[in-house]
């Protein structure tokens, strides 16, 4: 007893079967001919009979058997066959569902006709050659025509039988093209320039069909396709739609093969054969407007997403789909979405698994594990830009710091200061003049900035100028750069800058020894977010975003001379990171971001607002208090009991410097500082 009874003979039937059978329904696939049943393999699930039924044999068929329904997947043109079916399944009160071919796009330069003798009597008015691509059993319609063996050049199956029966319509040597299909678009173009053809006949047979490549490579070979139309008006259910209706009917398990595919920067050309031959057997293509108009198949179903949690609601609302594609610029593993994607595809589902594939054997239980109800999630790699552009401009890229600005926040000045080669993809038309200009503020306009924008695409840009003459520059936003400084130096991975090198004046500055063992109880990390309350000059303002060179900080100071000294020496030290502000704390704070780290040299008085507005900010927040002055000193410790810090902890610090009295040095004494650190460690 089956649950379901195919008429198959089509792509469409041969994939309805595979699709119940893998979903573990009994099924029964019917094709007409020995050939039709190569197409399909039997299995514990699926049964293939072969051979002709007419209508009685039909109905005893379905009594016999008490499907639940019965599919008409059959030929478009197989109009008997398919009135034999429903009025069998009438008579026998069997669920009948007819399966159609999805309809090709038509075009308008294309020739409609009603019948083979309406597009022989069509031909016969004009002059060229003709591929006639609608098989054998057409072919004598078309021999009324005049000159017809001269002028017509028939494509049909390679049987012995087929060969021997258009032989004798007059249909011979290289009149007479014996192939098996599938055909594919550049295959029919060459076919039609092969034989010189100005027309090509065809029948819509829809996508399955191959109609959707015969009419392209007409159209690319500046031919004229005849389209005879279909002869029934059918309504029915697409393959995509069948699916959906199956997966519902029989409450099955959707279990899509899902493949993250990076597709290079976006030309046909840098597409890997792996990627291709994905491409080709998606169902179902997603990713984002401009990377799915440069890769989708003819007649491909396609959603345009790219946000990651609507993608997984769109795949789990069409059941339909079984192998789906999404589509990822350059490289899945580069600054890619396929993180993000990876993450809500398995968020809350134990069935979904990331397969191992591209040559690591599976072990026996992950093998059991792949016959469950698993969703294959497979990562298929590509070109990243930074491949591609170090390749175009000849740079190797193996010893370049490579980073990315487009949607993050990125340094790139302290990359270029420390790193002789720095990549980043930048992302706005504007990226390339603002680091120029900053480049040249910095004093380092001599820096090469090598461009890419639109790489390969026909439209692709590659030039390379001193940063000194691209501060104005408008480009697209598709965009990488690579920055070469040939007077890079090595990072300040510690602390220590002399007080010598800033830039002083009547401003108060913190010593180096202090700075040093300060900014040693702040533990900054390349990404905190600073504030410097009380600058000064900005010595310690300088040494944080040197150190947090991917973090942002935050000189908050008072005097206006002061803050012109935090300016000079933020240039001089090409501080990019250092955002300086004018106004006394707390309330100059208030609009800033979250610090995760606070120094605190000055506070006029306002200690314990200013740590209050901190802990609102972030209940986390490390803060390190310089006090001079014995009643500093009483505030702090008021306010750090006050507000209950776990962490709390006292440094006193006395240091001397020596000074020569002659051939003699006497060591001077510097003021006493009490370094005091507070902070409530994260639960």
């Amino acid at each position: 007893m089956y649950k379901v009874l195919v008429f198959a003979g089509t792509t469409e039937g041969y994939e309805i079967c595979r699709f119940l059978a893998d979903h573990k329904i009994e099924t029964k696939g019917f094709v007409a001919t020995e050939y039709g049943s190569k197409s399909l393999t039997e299995s514990e699930f699926l049964t293939v009979q072969t051979g002709r039924l007419d209508a009685a044999a039909m109905e005893e068929t379905f009594l016999q058997e008490k499907p639940e329904m019965v599919l008409d997947a059959t030929h478009p043109y197989a109009a008997e066959v398919t009135v034999n079916i429903r009025t069998a399944c009438e008579n026998t009160q069997t669920a009948y569902y007819r399966v159609l071919r999805e309809a090709g796009e038509h075009e308008d330069r294309a020739v409609y006709v009603d019948s083979v003798q309406a597009a022989a009597d069509y031909l016969d008015q004009t002059q060229g050659n003709v591929l006639l691509t609608t098989g054998s059993k057409e072919l004598a319609g078309f021999t009324g025509m005049k000159d017809y063996q001269n002028r017509l050049y028939a494509r049909v199956l390679s049987l012995p039988n087929v060969m021997k029966a258009c032989a004798e319509l007059g249909f011979e040597g290289k009149h007479l093209i014996g192939m098996q299909g599938p055909f594919s678009r550049e295959l029919n173009a060459a076919m039609l320039r092969q034989y010189d053809c100005r027309y090509l006949v065809t029948k819509d047979t829809g996508k399955a069909g191959g109609f959707q490549d015969k009419i392209d490579a007409a159209l690319e070979c500046d031919a004229v396709p005849v389209i005879i139309g279909r002869p029934l008006k059918e309504e029915g259910m697409s393959v995509r739609e069948c699916k959906r209706f199956l997966t519902e009917h029989f409450s099955l398990a959707h279990r899509p093969h899902i493949t993250l595919l990076g597709i290079g920067m976006g030309s046909q050309k840098l597409l890997t054969v792996q990627g291709k031959n994905s491409l080709d057997q998606a169902d179902l293509l997603i990713g984002a407007r401009r990377m799915v108009d440069s890769v989708k198949r003819p007649g491909q179903d396609v959603f345009v997403e790219y946000r990651s949690q609507e993608i997984r609601d769109y795949i789990d609302a069409h059941p339909e789909y079984d192998n789906i594609v999404i589509v990822l610029s350059g490289d899945v593993g580069f600054y890619s979405g396929a993180r993000k994607l990876l993450e809500v595809l398995c968020q809350d589902s134990a069935d979904l698994r990331v397969q191992r594939k591209n040559g690591l054997e599976k072990s026996e239980e992950e093998r059991d594990s792949s016959a469950q109800n698993n969703t294959e999630i497979e990562i298929q790699c590509g070109i990243s830009s930074v491949v591609y552009f170090m390749s175009q401009i000849g740079l190797s890229w193996d010893d370049a710091k490579i980073v990315s600005a487009h949607g993050r926040g990125c340094n790139l000045i302290s990359h270029i200061c420390y790193a002789e080669k720095v990549f980043s993809i930048l992302g706005t038309s504007d990226g390339v003049a603002v680091l120029a200009e900053k480049l040249v503020k910095y004093g380092m306009g001599d820096v090469l900035l090598y461009v890419g924008e639109n790489l390969s695409y026909e439209n692709e840009k590659i030039f390379v100028k001193p940063a000194s003459e691209l501060t104005e520059y408008k480009g697209d936003p598709l965009s990488v750069i690579c920055a070469v400084n040939e007077n890079a130096g090595t990072r300040l991975e510690t602390h220590g800058i002399r007080d010598e090198e800033f830039i002083r004046g009547k401003a108060p500055m913190t010593k180096e020894e202090v700075r040093t063992v300060s900014l040693s109880k702040l533990r900054l990390t390349a990404d905190s977010v600073c504030y410097d309350v009380g600058a000064g000059t900005g010595s310690l303002s300088i040494e944080m975003a040197l150190r947090a060179h991917q973090g942002q900080v935050w000189a908050i100071e008072k005097k206006e001379d002061a803050v012109e000294l935090i300016h000079r020496n933020k240039v001089k030290f090409a501080a990019d990171n250092l955002e300086i502000v004018e106004g006394l704390a707390p309330e100059a704070l208030k609009d800033l971001p979250a610090p995760t780290h606070a120094f605190i040299g000055g506070s006029s008085g306002n200690l314990k607002e200013i740590v209050k507005l901190l802990l609102e900010k972030n209940p986390q927040v490390r803060i390190v208090i310089n006090c001079i002055t014995l009643e500093t000193v009483s505030e702090a410790l008021e306010t750090a009991k006050e507000f209950g810090f776990e962490e709390n902890e006292i440094v006193q610090l006395s240091a001397a410097r020596s000074k020569a009295i002659g051939r003699y040095h006497m060591m001077m004494g510097e003021n006493p500082i009490y370094i005091i650190t507070l902070q409530n460690p994260g639960k």
